[in-house]
């Protein structure tokens, strides 16, 4: 396992050491000592989430909010996604910013979101497999979701968003100025 400090202060790409031979590949896809070695982060994964999805499905932008946030390692086991991440953590340096990166079957990159981001990703392929660790666990009451398509942040989903297809619960998310104007953030 390799590190790299994403665009966005806090998040961390994720490279897997792969190791092939005639039978197929194996690597270790989390390794709790490794990553803390090299992020200096202790993180206590303690849920395991995994979604199934078809081509222009659009899931997000999602976070818990308060004592409920979650940190988040995300990865795709089959097909790709353009994966988002929006920084909500009114004291940082990127707050109101995003970071996008394409995760696939293929580059086997993932990526570390820590508590206080909104995080969404757009489905590429004809289907995407995709799987997260949280270290909090979820709490219905504690969840909140920023707009796709929000007019301050203006993120750049790479793809024709009438072709989107999206729930209608994401699809009633809450602008950037209306969290802020309502202390959700």
């Amino acid at each position: 396992m390799k590190t790299e400090k994403a665009a966005i202060e806090g998040c961390f790409i994720i490279h897997n050491t792969v190791f092939e031979d005639t039978r197929g590949h194996f690597f270790e896809s989390f390794n709790r000592l490794e990553f803390q070695k090299q992020t200096g982060l202790d993180i206590n994964f303690v849920q395991d989430n995994q979604s199934r999805s078809s081509r222009h499905v659009l899931r997000g932008m999602h976070f818990q909010t308060g004592k409920d946030a979650q940190a988040k390692l995300v990865r795709v086991l089959r097909g790709a996604v353009l994966d988002i991440v929006v920084d909500l953590r009114r004291d940082a340096a990127s707050f109101g910013k995003y970071f996008s990166i394409e995760l696939n079957e293929e580059n086997g990159k993932q990526l570390f979101i820590p508590r206080g981001f909104a995080h969404g990703f757009l489905v590429l392929s004809a289907y995407a497999d995709f799987f997260y660790k949280c270290d909090n666990y979820y709490n219905k009451e504690a969840e909140c979701g920023l707009k796709f398509d929000d007019e301050t942040i203006q993120i750049d989903w790479q793809a024709d968003p009438s072709q989107f297809i999206i729930n209608e619960k994401d699809r009633q998310n809450f602008s950037f100025q209306q969290l802020l104007k309502n202390k959700m953030i």
